[in-house]
């Protein structure tokens, strides 16, 4: 494990929403990071779907951490804003939120995030929301 896998890996490990999700990291790369989730009864809204509170805070966390492989070592992430765009309910067995950097400057990351829902052991998945995000960077 590399230093920024570690900062990753640590952090992630100090989030007690990951935890209480059942959240997991998945893939830490240079301008990517995975978070895998399972379905959860306890995760769900009304009608059974997972709630969009949930797949709402993978996916910020996928991009925040993509944003932070990019960021100087004496920075850490913020969320400035974000936009989110739910395409269908989330149904499935797992999910997994993909953050992605699209352009990192001196303060401000831009990413995208996709989560995919998955059924079954294989890799069929749709895509059930989509999230551009701005990230600053912030000294410790």
């Amino acid at each position: 494990m590399n230093e920024i896998q570690r900062k990753i890996t640590d952090s992630f490990d100090a989030q007690g929403l990951m935890t209480t999700l059942g959240a997991r990291l998945a893939r830490v790369a240079d301008g990517e990071v995975h978070i895998e989730m399972p379905f959860a009864a306890g995760l769900s809204q009304q009608l059974g779907y997972v709630h969009a509170g949930a797949i709402t805070s993978i996916v910020d966390s996928a991009c925040g951490y993509a944003a932070l492989t990019k960021a100087p070592s004496e920075f850490e992430v913020v969320t400035a804003e974000f936009k989110i765009n739910f395409l269908r309910p989330a149904l499935g067995e797992r999910f997994l939120a993909i953050g992605r950097v699209q352009n990192s400057g001196k303060l401000l990351t831009v990413c995208v995030g996709e989560v995919r829902a998955f059924s079954g052991a294989g890799d069929a998945h749709k895509v059930v929301a989509l999230m551009q995000a701005t990230i600053v960077n912030v000294r410790r």
